[in-house]
């Protein structure tokens, strides 16, 4: 094998299209631009991407959705949720994603008091209710918050 007879396979390449070179070509007079217009001039620069010829766009034709809001809002898990946790266990974010009771990552999660805690259950939560606080302590169980 030589390198100097090295060519492309066949179909590998295209070749170039020759604009403005008579009829004959298939790209001539016009050069594929068509017939007047902004489009056939030198600077005929194409529009913006959602411009829509001058009728209201269609981002402005649908009403806003949604809200985020500004605070980080807590993932909430309630009490009765920690019914699957045995006694004595150690309760924090990765074991409720562990069983899906939240999902994600980086938002704070929030103690609710709905529903009875198993007894002596260690939570390690963000926040937690006064209400949810005060049942976990009187089942013997503590809410380390940082």
């Amino acid at each position: 094998m030589m390198l100097d007879r090295l060519s492309p396979r066949p179909g590998a390449r295209h070749r170039p299209k020759r604009v403005g070179r008579g009829p004959g070509s298939g790209h001539g007079k016009t050069s594929g631009r068509g017939v007047k217009g902004q489009g056939k001039r030198s600077a005929g620069a194409p529009t913006k991407l959602r411009f829509e010829g001058g009728q209201m766009p269609m981002v402005r034709r649908l009403p806003k959705r949604g809200f985020r809001h500004e605070r980080d809002v807590a993932e909430v898990v309630n009490l009765r949720d920690l019914a699957g946790f045995g006694e004595g266990a150690t309760v924090d974010a990765e074991a409720l994603r562990a069983r899906g009771l939240i999902r994600g990552r980086g938002r704070p999660v929030k103690l609710l008091a709905e529903g009875e805690p198993a007894r002596g259950l260690v939570v390690k939560v963000d926040r937690a209710s006064a209400a949810a606080r005060a049942k976990i302590e009187a089942a013997g169980g503590r809410v380390e918050t940082p």
